[in-house]
């Protein structure tokens, strides 16, 4: 065990990528013990992408990209804007707000950090705004992209921890709703010691407008409901989405179709006409619909583009999986979760002293692993011992998730905070400062997703989707 942790570690020290790190410690750690043979390394690398639910990694990829070239995201700006931008701190909170909307399309930080937080850092800096507060308020709020459904972490975690990914997607409703008034709250806090005003005029026509689309968006499942008292539940779903389209056509909304995205998935996954892997091929449907006919702002040049983009982006994420599943299969085998479970049992047996160390592990964790990887690595250690103390799977998921989102805001590998550093074109250190406190607010959710289980655990189980 030594050999496999101490060379994975030293190898990441000198520079080599996460994925090469795990592979070569992996080989590294068969070859001197012997205790399989070398194809053992392929059979494990295809047996660990070899899974229906990660199909759903690169069409989640593909709808993100495609929401981006299609001009969803200025879209959904310019709704936020309307609906929160009259506020103090106006632009901040349109921030965050257009991050909750987006992060119901896309389902990772790192789509909501390239795709509509160029857009909001640029804006906020144009309105004089401190690009110190732009990158702040902007990479807080990304972390929300994969704890609203859906979600590519929790696709890998309820691969991993055999749980159900729908039950995952509900979970991180309410916990998500959370963190956005906290971060909310947290604008405002800034917005009156720092003297932020509002930075839209306060029209009740555009803020009405964006009410009614907001309505409408609601209406849609209400009204297919309600048609499905008279007509079969598909022939409701056909009627209802060509009245949202006649509508939308006739009255030229800015943004409903754009809102519908989050509602259809998570409709149809709640109504039980997908699974969670089906939402994503849906997603990339949708998507296309709104760039090449609703909004005819998809070209096949771009379209190529976002095509390519999503091929090399999941080469990179499934990379990771195989690498990181050779080396949790070498972690297993030998016998490094039965020590460390050994360990932790040592400590305590007191599952709020277990998640208070789970807590400080994962973020030190988050701070050196890609999320993936991480996902990967520590779940077959730490979840057995979660199950032995009573904590629900899904509970955990959402405070292992949480701890990785944040630590992809910390260096020395948090991509949002590389990502953000080159849009904003400031130094990791500065941008370091930048995010700092805006750690607060998410250290406020993650306290209290951690330590009150209902927040997660109550939707799911209201739903039927755990006992």
């Amino acid at each position: 065990m030594t050999l496999l942790i101490g060379s994975f570690l030293a190898l990441m020290l000198v520079g080599l990528p996460v994925a090469i790190s795990m592979f070569v410690a992996s080989g590294l750690y068969l070859l001197v013990y012997g205790i399989a043979p070398d194809i053992i390394i392929a059979q494990r690398m295809i047996a660990g992408v070899e899974s229906f639910p990660l199909l759903a990694v690169p069409f989640f990829i593909l709808a993100g990209n495609l929401m981006n070239i299609a001009g969803v995201t200025g879209r959904i700006y310019a709704f936020a804007v309307a609906l929160v931008g009259w506020m103090k701190g106006g632009l901040a909170q349109v921030n965050i707000i257009g991050s909750v909307i987006f992060s119901g399309m896309s389902g990772t930080a790192l789509a909501d950090a390239a795709g509509i937080g160029t857009i909001e850092i640029k804006a906020m800096k144009d309105h004089g705004y401190p690009v110190e507060a732009a990158v702040g308020v902007t990479a807080a709020s990304a972390t929300l992209g994969p704890i609203f459904p859906p979600s590519l972490p929790f696709v890998i975690y309820g691969m991993m921890a055999n749980v159900s990914i729908g039950a995952l997607f509900m979970a991180g409703i309410v916990p998500g709703v959370v963190m956005t008034l906290l971060m909310m709250v947290t604008v405002a806090v800034f917005a009156r010691r720092r003297g932020w005003g509002s930075d839209a005029p306060f029209e009740m026509a555009k803020l009405l407008s964006a009410s009614v689309e907001v309505l409408v968006v609601l209406a849609v499942p209400l009204l297919i409901w309600a048609l499905t008292f008279v007509l079969s539940l598909n022939m409701a779903v056909l009627v209802g989405l060509a009245i949202l389209v006649a509508l939308d056509w006739y009255f030229d909304f800015s943004a409903v179709m754009a809102l519908m995205t989050p509602v259809i998935l998570i409709g149809g996954m709640t109504m039980g006409w997908f699974t969670p892997t089906e939402a994503a091929v849906a997603a990339v449907i949708w998507s296309l619909f709104l760039g090449l006919v609703r909004y005819r702002s998809m070209t096949f040049r771009s379209l190529a583009k976002a095509s390519f983009d999503t091929i090399e982006t999941t080469a990179s994420v499934l990379f990771i999986v195989t690498a990181a599943s050779v080396f949790a299969w070498l972690l297993t085998v030998s016998q490094a979760a039965q020590l460390m479970s050994d360990a932790i049992l040592a400590v305590t047996d007191n599952w709020i002293v277990f998640l208070i160390l789970v807590n400080v592990l994962v973020l030190v964790i988050g701070c050196f692993l890609d999320t993936i990887a991480a996902i990967t690595i520590i779940v077959p250690i730490l979840l057995p011992i979660a199950l032995r103390l009573g904590i629900d799977p899904v509970h955990f998921g959402l405070i292992i998730t949480l701890n990785l989102m944040i630590g992809l805001l910390h260096p020395p590998l948090g991509m949002v905070l590389f990502v953000l550093s080159r849009v904003a074109k400031l130094s990791v250190e500065r941008t370091t400062m930048a995010i700092l406190p805006w750690l607060v607010p998410l250290f406020l959710a993650l306290i209290v997703i951690t330590f009150v289980p209902a927040v997660t655990l109550w939707l799911p189980t209201q739903m039927g989707l755990i006992r």
